[in-house]
């Protein structure tokens, strides 16, 4: 089904965003909401990609913005590649290269951005679409939502080791053998999403917990992705000491200062992000 482009409520005030053609931005209460918005399936172009950079990369540096949410416009959360772009790179020296590394900066910039990045998985998520949304840190699907990696199905293949984050061993293999659509409910019971929920109520449940997020110490949830990022593939005992690194860093700060006295004046803190 074809989507009509989104008309902001309100327009993103943040520097560097304000003429995307493939996104809209909004920022309210510390939340950055992010609707992928290419009809008629938000398939990934260039330009998708280098929007998605861009906008990431603004959010990581933006202190308006604590928490991110994820989504697409219409019926589809990202049907993924735009394949028509691909014939375009067969014979062209140094084409791929390059592109593979736009696709890989994209992907990173979601991960490393240093703000938690919610996917409210809206509908359709294949191959590329679905490595989107594994490159956030929840996973909120819709109960007609799905996720596929269909690259078998055209002679490719890739996003395993982004699959194996989210999935089990065995879950992992069959999603990318089969290349089938795993829908909201059976992500849900293999603990690869965190909710799975009616269409119509998606993306309020997701920014709501983008606020919930929001209102803790900037700082510390920061910290707090650093050390998902940095220790997911370190030893137990490196990963812990690291985190301990992250804690005594933290007790210096302004915000850990306020969280002990509301603590001690039985209020709710107000963090500064300092």
């Amino acid at each position: 089904m074809s989507a009509s482009p989104l008309s902001p409520t309100e327009p993103c005030m943040l520097p560097g965003l304000a003429d995307l053609q493939r996104f809209l931005v909004t920022v309210e209460e510390h939340v950055a909401t992010v609707t992928m918005n290419a009809p008629p399936v938000n398939a990934q172009d260039r330009l998708f990609r280098q929007e998605l950079l861009r906008v990431f990369d603004v959010l990581h540096d933006s202190p308006a913005v604590r928490a991110i949410v994820l989504t697409g416009a219409g019926r589809a959360f990202s049907a993924g590649a735009d394949l028509r772009e691909r014939p375009n790179l067969a014979g062209e020296a140094g084409a791929y290269p390059g592109h593979n590394r736009l696709v890989r900066a994209g992907f990173d910039a979601v991960m490393d951005c240093g703000k938690p990045v919610i996917a409210a998985v809206n509908g359709a998520a294949i191959g590329a679409g679905c490595v989107l949304a594994l490159c956030c840190d929840i996973l909120l699907v819709a109960e007609d939502a799905f996720l596929a990696m269909t690259e078998v199905d055209v002679g490719l293949a890739g996003g395993v080791r982004h699959v194996m984050r989210f999935f089990g061993q065995s879950d992992a293999r069959l999603l990318i053998y089969t290349a089938r659509r795993v829908h909201g409910p059976e992500l849900l019971r293999m603990n690869a999403a965190s909710a799975c929920l009616p269409r119509d109520r998606l993306l309020e449940e997701a920014q709501a917990i983008a606020r919930q997020i929001a209102a803790k110490s900037p700082l510390a949830v920061q910290a707090a992705k650093r050390s998902f990022q940095l220790t997911e593939e370190m030893p137990l005992r490196d990963g812990y000491r690291y985190e301990q690194t992250q804690t005594v860093a933290l007790a210096t700060t302004e915000d850990t200062k306020e969280a002990q006295r509301a603590f001690a004046e039985k209020r709710k803190p107000i963090f500064q992000g300092k």
